[in-house]
C-alpha cells in the first residue's frame, strides 16, 4: 500500500461515523424535552388564578416560537460556534454549516443538526422558567422581547462558557445537563425581575391559591416524563451513560417528593397534591448537573437536600414582601445551586471517566471550581436581567396597570379567556371567571339577551 493510500485509510478510520441509534436517542429526547416546555405550561398555568391561566400558559408556549427562530438565527452559534473562551461567534448564524455531518468536538455520532435541536429545547424551556415569577403582571409584549433578548445575551453566552468549550468548560465545571446553565440563570434571573417589576396589586391583600390542582398534577408528570429526555439524552448516545442518568433523574425526582411530603406532614398533619408536585420538580433540578456523574445512592442525598434548601426558602420567602409568584427562585435558583455544590461532593470518575473526583472522593477542589461556575452563572444572569428590564421600562413599559391586572390579563393580554361560564349566554369581555360578569335570564319570547359585564 502507497504511503498516500495508506494516509487516506487512516483519514477514513478516524473518521466520524453517524449512529442511527445515537441519533434515534438524540432525536427523541428533543421531542421529550419539547414537551417539557408543554407540561411548565400545565404546572404554571394550575398554580394561577382563572382570569391569568391562558396568559400563564403562553409566556412558556410563545417561548417555544421565539427562541426557536432566535436560535437558527444567532443563538446556537453564539452557545456552540467555534469562537472564542467566552463567545461562540457568528459562524454558524442562520445555521449556516450546520449540517447533517457529525461535529467531533460535540459527538461524532450524531448530525450536527441533531445536536442543534437537542440543545434548542433547553434554550426554550429556560427564560420560560422565567415566566413563573412574574406571571399575572407582565405585559405579553414586554415578556416576549425580554425572552428574546435574555436568550441572546445572558443564556446564549453562559451555554457556550460552560457547554460549548469555553471558559468555564476549561476550568472543568460540571453541569451534566443544566444546573447553572438552566436552572440557576433562570432562578436568579426571575429573582431580579419580580424584584424589579414589583408585586402584583393584591399580592398579600387577597388569597391567592392553585384554581386548578389536577392541571399542575398533569404538568408535574409531563415535566418528569420529559426530564428523562433532559438528563438521559445529554449523554447525546444512547449507552450506559444515559442509562446512568435515567437512573439518577428517577431516584432524585421520587426522592424529592417523598421528603417533601414528610415535611409538609410533619409542618401541617396534610400531604398536600401541589407540595407533592412540586418537590419532584425540586428533586429534578437538583439531579441535573449531577446526573452523569454521580451513583444512584448520592441521587437520593441529592433528592432529599435539595427539597429540604428550597422548602426552607419558600418558608422565608411567604414571610417576605417579595412577589416571585411560582416561587421559581426557591425551586430553580437555590436547588440548582444545592445540586451543582452536590454534584463536587459526590461526582465519581467509577460512573463517568470524563467527568472528576468530587469531595467525598479525595478531590475537594471540585467544589471550589463548582462555586466559581455558580458565581458566573449568577452574575451574567443577574447583570443581563437588570440591563433588559431596564431598557424595557423606559421604553414600552412592562408591567400591567391595576384595571388590567383585576380584570386579568387573559382579557387584557389575549382578548380571550380560558374558561367559559354556561349561564345562557357568553360571558362579555371583562372581569374574570365568576366576578362581575351578569348573565341575562331566557327572554319569553325564547331569546337570549347579551351578557353585561358589570
Amino acid at each position: 500500500m502507497s504511503p498516500s493510500m495508506l494516509a487516506d485509510s487512516v483519514a477514513a478510520a478516524a473518521a466520524p461515523v453517524i449512529s442511527a441509534g445515537d441519533t434515534a436517542w438524540v432525536l427523541t429526547s428533543s421531542a421529550l424535552v419539547m414537551v417539557m416546555t408543554v407540561g411548565l405550561a400545565f404546572f404554571y398555568g394550575g398554580l394561577v388564578r382563572p382570569k391569568n391561566s391562558l396568559n400563564t400558559m403562553m409566556m412558556s408556549m410563545v417561548a417555544l416560537g421565539v427562541v426557536s427562530v432566535q436560535w437558527v438565527i444567532v443563538g446556537y452559534s453564539i452557545a456552540f460556534g467555534h469562537g472564542n473562551a467566552i463567545w461562540g461567534g457568528l459562524a454558524w448564524a442562520g445555521f449556516k454549516g450546520v449540517g447533517l455531518d457529525a461535529d467531533p468536538a460535540y459527538s461524532a455520532t450524531i448530525p450536527l443538526q441533531a445536536h442543534s435541536m437537542f440543545q434548542l429545547m433547553f434554550a426554550i424551556i429556560t427564560p420560560a422558567l422565567i415566566s413563573g415569577a412574574i406571571v399575572e403582571r407582565m405585559k405579553f409584549p414586554a415578556y416576549v422581547i425580554f425572552i428574546a433578548l435574555w436568550a441572546t445575551f445572558v443564556y446564549d453566552p453562559l451555554a457556550h462558557w460552560v457547554w460549548g468549550y469555553g471558559w468555564l468548560q476549561a476550568k472543568g465545571a460540571l453541569d451534566f445537563a443544566g444546573g447553572t446553565v438552566v436552572h440557576i440563570s433562570a432562578g436568579f434571573s426571575a429573582l431580579v425581575a419580580a424584584k424589579m417589576l414589583g408585586p402584583r396589586k393584591d399580592f398579600k391583600r387577597v388569597p391567592i391559591v392553585p384554581h386548578n390542582v389536577p392541571l399542575v398534577l398533569l404538568g408535574a408528570g409531563l415535566l418528569w416524563f420529559g426530564w428523562f429526555g433532559f438528563n438521559a439524552g445529554s449523554a447525546l448516545a444512547a449507552n450506559g451513560l444515559a442509562a446512568l442518568a435515567f437512573t439518577n433523574t428517577n431516584t432524585a425526582a421520587a426522592m424529592a417528593m417523598v421528603t417533601w411530603v414528610c415535611l409538609d406532614l410533619m409542618r401541617t398533619g396534610k400531604a398536600t397534591a401541589v407540595g407533592a408536585a412540586t418537590g419532584l420538580v425540586i428533586g429534578l433540578v437538583a439531579i441535573t448537573p449531577a446526573a452523569g456523574f454521580v451513583t444512584a445512592p448520592a441521587s437520593l442525598a441529592i433528592g432529599a437536600l435539595g427539597v429540604l434548601v428550597s422548602y426552607t426558602a419558600i418558608q422565608i420567602r411567604a414571610k417576605s414582601r417579595l412577589d416571585d409568584s411560582l416561587d421559581v427562585f426557591s425551586c430553580h435558583g437555590l436547588a440548582g445551586v444545592a445540586g451543582a455544590l452536590l454534584t463536587g461532593v459526590f461526582a465519581t470518575k467509577a460512573v463517568n471517566s470524563a467527568g472528576n473526583n468530587g469531595l467525598l472522593y479525595g478531590n475537594p477542589g471540585q467544589l471550589g471550581v463548582q462555586l466559581v461556575a455558580i458565581l458566573a452563572a449568577i452574575a451574567i444572569s443577574v447583570v443581563g436581567t437588570v440591563v433588559i428590564m431596564t431598557l424595557l421600562k423606559v421604553t414600552i413599559g412592562v408591567k400591567a396597570d391595576v384595571r388590567e391586572q383585576l380584570s386579568g390579563l387573559d382579557i387584557s393580554e389575549h382578548g380571550e379567556e380560558a374558561y367559559f361560564g354556561d349561564l345562557g349566554g357568553t360571558a362579555a369581555p371583562g372581569s374574570a371567571l365568576g366576578e362581575g360578569v351578569i348573565v341575562s335570564a331566557p327572554a319569553a319570547s325564547g331569546k337570549k339577551s347579551a351578557a353585561m359585564a358589570s
